[in-house]
């Protein structure tokens, strides 16, 4: 079982995590002052720290660096009511591996713990003998320290060890030293925010923030907010200043994913931040002076965006100093199961699983399968698989129907549309009583039908759970089992 220190002045918090957590299969101890904090964090040798930021002797920050110094490798959550952006800056600089404010949900409590054990574990792994799938079936087998670090970064991503794979990082490595803007196309879920991260933790910046903003989920009349901040009383529900994603990144790298989402107007204010390298928060008067390295992304290309109106050709030219295509799962099959063991690792750490590896068929299914979602579907398939495996291989009852069918379907979808007479002939063969095949609805029914039971079973027909497991809500649920007679 995992150990946790938590350190609050508040004798109700340390209370309530150490019940929940507890429940939750972890050893926790608790103190309320950094003193004992520390004395309790040298005699137990936790795997995580939680610690609040304010406390009675000491601040947060202090506890964090004394816990840094002497274990290096021990995660620090740091927990506070004071919701400060400057605050969670200094303290990841610091070394933190989260920021969590009060009040604190249960449920996102436990995935954060159960991410930073699991990345500790594996940072642990890569500097002592990282265990790997090989790239023929994915079952682990020992490598050595030298052969881990072609394949996997100090962040924990895979790089793969295909021609494709370092063609991308030869890149990486070339354009990483410079201050050179960067733009990173690929199609959604193939990794190009981990790219982005990449060059930041191979560039002189390293150091200073890496800063990431969706201008995708972002709405046009917040966007401007959120990349150069507001002042106080600057437009109606502007309660308090905001630093925004520019401030947070000076002296550091800025990453915009879907930068062509952001409006015309806001294009405007970023080309004239992008060319003076100075801005000013909305409703302020102050000139902020910035040092940003921008890495921009996009899965359609900028130039066509750019000659469609919809984004600006000036702009475009700003960020093209260098360009980076990341490459489609579909096309990096030779790291295809190097990708899924190491999927496989991580899930175990965070699940508290001890699945080791993939059934032929499941390996044969992953091989002949499309991925348009790509590495972001195949690291959700690998979690969900994990989860409904009880064995020490994964089978092909874990995979979604349309992994495990893709190809027949293909093959279905191929076919040619039956003509009138052969459409005609098939009638007359049903109706002369000869047996005929399934039809696909049929099959798709059944699949349907024994994934639903399945996982109901799982989960003791907890619908809500079921519900999650199937990335489905509760009323669809409802009327599947209605059509199934469940």
């Amino acid at each position: 079982m995992k150990k946790i220190v938590v350190v609050d002045d508040e004798a109700d918090i340390c209370f309530l995590l150490k019940r929940f957590l507890s429940k939750n299969d972890f050893i926790v101890e608790t103190a309320q002052n950094g003193k004992d904090g520390l004395a309790l964090i040298e005699s137990m040798s936790p795997d995580l720290v939680m610690t609040d930021f304010r406390l009675g002797d000491i601040t947060g920050t202090e506890l964090l660096t004394t816990i840094k110094s002497k274990r290096p490798n021990v995660p620090v959550l740091i927990i506070t009511g004071y919701s400060d952006i400057k605050v969670a800056v200094n303290v990841m600089k610091l070394g933190a591996y989260d920021y969590i404010t009060k009040p604190l949900f249960p449920d996102e409590i436990l995935v954060t713990v159960k991410k930073a054990i699991a990345d500790a574990e594996a940072s642990e792994n890569d500097d002592q003998q990282y265990v790997a799938p090989s790239s023929s079936d994915g079952s682990a087998e020992p490598v050595k320290s030298s052969r881990k670090s072609s394949l996997r970064t100090k962040a924990g991503y895979v790089m793969g060890s295909s021609e494709v794979s370092d063609n991308l990082f030869r890149q990486v490595d070339l354009v990483a030293p410079t201050n050179f803007s960067v733009i990173i196309y690929g199609e959604s879920g193939s990794g190009k925010e981990a790219i982005a991260q990449e060059i930041h933790n191979r560039s002189k910046r390293r150091d200073m923030p890496f800063v990431a903003m969706d201008c995708g989920a972002i709405s046009k009349e917040l966007a401007g907010s959120e990349l150069f901040g507001h002042e106080k009383g600057s437009f109606t529900g502007a309660l308090q200043t905001k630093i925004g994603h520019f401030e947070l990144a000076n002296g550091g790298t800025l990453f915009l994913d879907e930068v062509s989402n952001l409006s015309y107007e806001i294009q405007v204010a970023l080309l004239r931040v992008v060319q003076e390298r100075k801005m000013r928060r909305i409703g302020g008067s102050k000139e902020i002076d910035l040092d940003v390295r921008i890495i921009v992304a996009s899965n359609e290309r900028l130039l066509d965006s750019a000659r469609s109106g919809k984004f600006r050709e000036d702009l475009y030219y700003r960020f093209n100093e260098f360009t980076i295509e990341v490459p489609a799962l579909r096309n990096r099959r030779d790291d295809l199961m190097l990708f899924a063991g190491a999927f496989l690792e991580t899930t175990n750490v965070e699940l508290g699983k001890n699945v080791k590896g993939f059934s032929e068929e499941v390996k044969n299914d992953f091989v002949n399968y499309s991925w348009p979602g790509n590495l972001r579907e195949l690291k959700n398939v690998i979690k969900r698989a994990t989860l409904l495996s009880d064995g020490e291989l994964i089978e092909e009852k874990a995979l979604p129907f349309e992994i495990v069918n893709y190809k027949r379907l293909k093959d279905l979808d191929d076919e040619p549309a039956p003509t009138a007479s052969s459409a005609g002939s098939s009638l007359a063969d049903s109706v002369d009583g000869e047996e005929t095949k399934p039809s696909l609805k049929t099959v798709a029914n059944e699949a349907e039908y024994d994934m639903i039971m399945q996982v109901l079973r799982d989960v003791n027909f907890n619908k809500s759970k079921a519900a999650r497991l199937l990335n489905i809500d509760r009323k669809t649920l409802y009327n599947k089992m209605k059509q199934f007679d469940i």
